[in-house]
């Protein structure tokens, strides 16, 4: 019989309507009727500020391909990507959702992601597994907070880029500042290989500096592209344009050097392949432009993704080590290589069960294969393969490598787990996750919908590896913890409308933790005597605290004869839990290593059950002999004001703990103040901005690190508690 859970939940998969399934059959099919080869895939990401117009953009993408018939628009909530209740409701992305489409015989994967810093995990974990991205940019707003972010994040992932500054037919268009604010602000060699024709509501089409012509789009749904000459008043600047395009590869491209040296103009395709080469190395970023509400530049930019950035086999190798001997080992990208797949986002699904987004780095993943997953050791059969557009899906007989699908009905899948092939495993490196800042309490009338509860949040949280739930040890209340207002706000939403929960949720607050100053130690013993025999175990240990940007370690380092390796994981477990929970102040210990050195155990009383019972008692003893205190998330504030506004803006952040990091001119007379505060100081700062500048200055904030508290405020704040 079916839980009430899953009874409650319906499907939100469906089977592919006819022309999508027909345009995606057509996927990277060579002239020969054969599929897609490694080197005709683009796995690719759309990523950008909040607001630059990256579903908007995947939408004409999907249009002008021939996956859709029609546009769909994220005012009227009919987008293909956006297809959550709550993103349409909203018009922003809140999730990652992954489609594929033909382009010139080449098969793009593509993976429109999230713009709002709430759901950034959402960017990484898609980051990882991709090839190459294209980063969206605002003519008008520039390079923006998260914008930067999600530049790190692909640069610290190798991710060759390409931009495209989109809106270039709104007012305060400036495609000239935004590529000075990509090369200065993002510390990019962005060079445009495009400059627009026209501007704001003259714009109407791009000069292409490679083949020195204008692209024109001259109808309403800019299907047709008019090649033409470039405007006689647009002449000099792309002759001085292309000049700059070419020494900008000469630097990079030593083929495109020679041609320098020797006073040689290059040809179109001698540019076309140095801007390949250039970009693939992540030493050149191509800047496009365009308009994709005004479906214009779409074109262009997916010729620009073929040609310009790399597929699995350009990408090479990768890498990972043996579950076996912990040796590095690596896979290369082609199909008579062992398999090799990394689940990167997981989901839970009514009918499917736990469905999971995976990349083939190396060999096939096929319906009915046996594969390893080297995390849990548990062997599993592939059941259902699907490949995945948006919330629609289609079963599939195998996964070529290089390639994006779905997989549906694995028990243990969790994201970052690797899928391997049981007689040559490795796993490969896992992805890392920012830690919650923000939480609310959750409570129910009854018990039932507690259980409930309860069960709806491990969905949840199988789904967002930033979302945590843990129980607060003084109240015994349920505590929800995310990565801000926002993001708890949908998880609110999401429970009571897909799982059908009724609950009373609090107020948002801060996700301080736990950690201690300086090293701690603890000598536990734990003896009970019983009728029938005894419980005995002994542990040794220490704590140390490490840097804010690390969890808790727990390392052994125990000679086998005091405390046998049966025990080890036990203890470890059981010093996760007690952390968890909290020790001195009731928050989650972090930034703190714990070692076990020593103990000692007997042959016939020593249980794991005791050990686990122990290794708490001595994380509560050891942390208290380390000055336990409090660290608090810290954010980096981005502030646009105007100029007679700046006095008042940098005196408030300073009244919040706050630090000026930067003070800069932006654009029509505003000031950019970059600086860091307390999240704690910041709810209700919006309200408070908008008052004492007149509803004339804005800003955004996004977790930066977690700190210290001061000594005064802590003691304040544990006072008030």
């Amino acid at each position: 019989s079916r839980s009430p859970l899953r009874s409650s939940r319906s499907s939100s998969f469906t089977m592919f309507s006819t022309p999508v399934k027909s345009a995606l059959d057509t996927c990277g099919r060579s002239r020969n009727g054969t599929g897609a080869t490694s080197g005709q895939v683009r796995n690719i990401g759309i990523m950008a500020h909040i607001d630059a117009g990256k579903t908007t953009l995947t939408e004409r993408v999907l249009f002008f391909c021939g996956v859709n018939r029609y546009m769909g628009e994220v005012h009227e909530g009919t987008t293909t990507m956006d297809w959550m209740p709550e993103e349409r409701e909203r018009g922003i992305t809140i999730t990652s959702a992954a489609t594929v489409c033909p382009w010139r015989e080449h098969r793009i994967n593509i993976i429109d992601t999230p713009g709002h810093v709430d759901f950034t995990a959402e960017v990484e974990r898609c980051l990882r597994v991709l090839d190459g991205a294209v980063a969206v940019f605002c003519s008008v707003r520039g390079v923006q907070p998260q914008s930067e972010r999600v530049w790190r994040q692909a640069r610290r992932y190798g991710i060759p880029v390409v931009a495209f500054v989109n809106k270039m037919d709104r007012v305060g268009a400036d495609f000239e500042r935004v590529v000075e604010e990509i090369c200065g602000r993002l510390d990019a060699t962005a060079v445009p290989v495009q400059l627009p024709v026209g501007q704001e509501d003259t714009f109407e089409g791009v000069v292409d500096l490679v083949e020195m012509e204008a692209v024109l789009f001259a109808d309403a749904k800019g299907v047709h592209a008019r090649r033409v000459e470039i405007p006689a008043e647009l002449r000099d600047d792309a002759e001085l344009a292309r000049e700059h395009l070419v020494e900008c590869l000469a630097e990079v491209d030593e083929m495109i050097l020679a041609d320098f040296l020797e006073d040689r103009t290059p040809t179109s395709q001698d540019l076309r392949s140095a801007i390949a080469r250039a970009t693939r190395a992540g030493e050149f970023v191509p800047v496009l432009c365009g308009s994709a509400l005004g479906n214009k530049g779409v074109q262009p930019l997916l010729d620009g993704v073929v040609d310009w950035l790399p597929s699995p086999l350009d990408r090479g190798p990768v890498g990972g080590t043996s579950p076996d001997t912990g040796a590095h080992t690596e896979r290369h990208p082609a199909a008579t290589e062992p398999l090799s797949a990394l689940a990167f986002k997981v989901g839970s699904d009514p009918v499917w069960g736990r469905l999971a987004f995976f990349r083939v780095y190396s060999g096939s993943l096929r319906q009915g294969m046996i594969v390893r997953n080297p995390r849990s050791g548990r062997d599993e059969r592939i059941e259902n393969l699907m490949q995945i557009h948006a919330n629609c899906c289609e079963a599939r007989a195998e996964i070529p490598c290089g390639n994006l699908a779905a997989v549906a009905g694995l028990g243990e899948i969790a994201t970052g787990d690797t899928l391997c092939h049981p007689d040559a495993p490795i796993a490969l490196e896992t992805i890392h996750f920012p830690e919650p800042v923000v939480s609310m309490s959750a409570e129910t009338r009854t018990g039932d919908q507690r259980d409930l509860l309860l069960a709806s949040l491990g969905c949840l949280v199988s789904e967002d590896p930033t979302l945590r739930v843990r129980t607060d040890r003084s109240s015994g209340q349920t505590l929800v913890c995310g990565m801000g207002e926002l993001h708890l706000d949908i998880v609110r939403e999401r429970l009571r409308r897909e799982f059908g929960v009724e609950a009373r949720f609090g107020r948002p607050s801060v996700a301080y933790r736990e950690t201690v100053s300086k090293a701690g130690h603890a000598d536990r013993k734990f003896v009970r005597k019983l009728a029938e025999g005894g419980q005995y175990a002994h542990l040794i240990l220490t704590i140390t605290p490490r840097d804010c940007d690390y969890g808790l370690g727990v390392e052994f380092a125990v000679l086998a004869e005091e405390v046998p390796e049966r025990f080890h994981q036990g203890v470890a477990e059981a010093l996760r839990e007690t952390a968890e929970s909290g020790v001195v102040f009731g928050y989650p210990l972090t930034a703190s290593l714990v070692t076990v050195v020593g103990g000692s155990f007997d042959p016939d009383e020593s249980t794991e059950l005791a050990f686990r019972a122990v290794a708490g008692l001595a994380l509560k003893e050891a942390v208290r002999s380390g000055e336990p205190g409090l660290v608090e998330p810290m954010m980096t504030v981005e502030i646009r004001t105007p100029q007679d506004c700046l006095g008042d803006v940098v005196a408030d952040l300073n009244a919040r703990r706050g630090r000026v990091v930067e003070v800069d001119s932006a654009i029509a007379r505003t000031v950019r103040v970059i600086g860091q505060v307390p999240l704690a100081q910041l709810f209700g700062y919006a309200t408070e901005l908008r008052s004492f500048s007149k509803g004339r200055a804005d800003f955004v904030a996004e977790p930066l690190r977690f700190e210290r508290v001061p000594r005064e405020y802590e003691k304040k704040m544990l006072h008030r508690a």
